[in-house]
């Protein structure tokens, strides 16, 4: 094994890994809120993230604005446009960790696609992002297969690697994508984009189930949460729930950052109650 392999399977355990043994003992789900970063401004993220952190956000998914963001739905595209009108650059993102590094412990995870990593250089960008404070990164367009030089250099850096799981994954894969994960394994509720839904698929809980033979990492599912009636359920099937859209949808609605952050942190405690008083996995499993 080389030395850099041997510094990334010694990474000490982040504040994901922490926030969620917390959770785990409380027997409470977790909630992770993603946030398009630079939507309107850097400066309105920073006020909306404390607010999300406040108001009862585990893990914060901070999201870097890229030009042509394949996995998302329209709602986070028309995030991500407003935030490069207004000059958001992953280095401007990671600053913007580091500022609230300064306010708040939250767990902040960055989930970008691999191209701004990728000119940023991943060596500098693991090495600003942890000096910044970031705990996990989530490449949206990484598959594991290609991810061994992205895993150590993380991984070096004391960052999770975070990997998506979707409902078409086989077993082999669902396997591989576990065993490239730290912190939790993402797994998307549907195929498709991002966005919004009503209802949950019927075939959701056989797939974290499927998920459960391979990982002893919490499990998070995300794609079209957006209602408690959602978070309930699903409070008997995963260990987190990851509500993005239906957040961005609010600061899009908002016309100051200060009725952003009102907005998104009422959302957060309605989804977090129902988190904390639907059907737990613990009581789903006695």
């Amino acid at each position: 094994m080389s030395e850099l392999a041997a510094k990334a399977n010694t990474t000490a355990q982040t504040r994901i890994g922490r926030r969620f043994e917390q959770l785990a003992r409380s027997g409470e789900m977790g909630l992770v809120a993603y946030i398009t970063a630079g939507d309107p401004s850097l400066a309105a993220t920073e006020k909306i993230v404390l607010a999300a952190a406040e108001a009862g956000a585990d893990v914060i998914e901070l999201g870097v604005p890229f030009s042509d963001p394949v996995a998302d739905g329209p709602t986070i595209q028309r995030a991500s446009e407003r935030a490069l009108r207004g000059g958001t650059t992953l280095a401007g993102v990671i600053d913007l960790v580091k500022a609230l590094r300064k306010k708040t412990d939250v767990a902040i995870v960055l989930f970008s696609y691999f191209n701004p990593i990728l000119q940023m250089g991943l060596e500098v960008f693991a090495l600003r992002a942890a000096a910044a404070g970031a705990d996990g990164v989530l490449v949206t367009d990484m598959t594991p297969e290609e991810a061994g030089e992205h895993r150590m250099i993380m991984r070096t850096h004391g960052l999770d690697t975070i990997f998506l799981a979707a409902p078409t994954s086989t077993d082999k894969r669902l396997k591989l994508i576990a065993d490239a994960s730290t912190g939790f394994l993402y797994i998307i509720s549907r195929t498709g984009v991002t966005g919004a839904k009503e209802s949950l698929p019927e075939e959701l809980p056989a797939m974290v189930r499927r998920a459960r033979k391979f990982t002893s990492l919490p499990i998070a599912v995300g794609f079209g949460i957006s209602l408690p009636t959602q978070v309930t359920v699903l409070g008997g099937i995963a260990d987190a729930v990851v509500v993005g859209s239906a957040l961005v949808a609010e600061i899009e609605r908002a016309t100051t950052a200060n009725l952003a952050a009102t907005a998104v942190a009422e959302r957060i405690r309605l989804l977090k109650d129902a988190a904390r008083h639907g059907v737990s996995r613990r009581e789903a499993n006695l």
